[in-house]
């Protein structure tokens, strides 16, 4: 069994019945969808006006493209901090081994 599909002019029909002062059981039974989806249907209507219903059932808001983007910016920044770990190791490494090789070995002038 697939999901059923409501058009945006069905979902916007419930919700101005709703709003009309019809109770929430009533439409529920009538239209045979969960009081859930109902309640998010008003919700995003009421939030999102001309823009609420927008797509095939995933809602295309600022808010989720904003949440996406600061976590994306968010895995930047870990990814910038691991490197520059990594760089300020082998920064370390190489003064360290300056300093060890410094005064074991003497260079030596070559004559020709």
């Amino acid at each position: 069994m697939s999901r059923r599909r409501f058009t945006r002019e069905f979902k916007e029909a419930v919700v101005r019945r709703l709003e009309l002062g019809a109770s929430l059981a009533e439409v529920v039974r009538a239209c045979e969808v969960s009081a859930s989806v109902l309640q998010r249907w008003r919700r995003e209507l009421r939030n999102y006006r001309a823009r609420a219903f927008t797509g095939n059932g995933k809602p295309r808001t600022e808010g989720t493209q904003v949440a996406e983007l600061e976590r994306k910016v968010g895995r930047q920044a870990m990814e910038i901090d691991f490197w520059q770990r990594c760089l300020q190791h082998v920064e370390e490494q190489r003064k360290l081994q300056a300093l060890t090789t410094r005064g074991s070995s003497t260079r030596t002038s070559r004559k020709k």
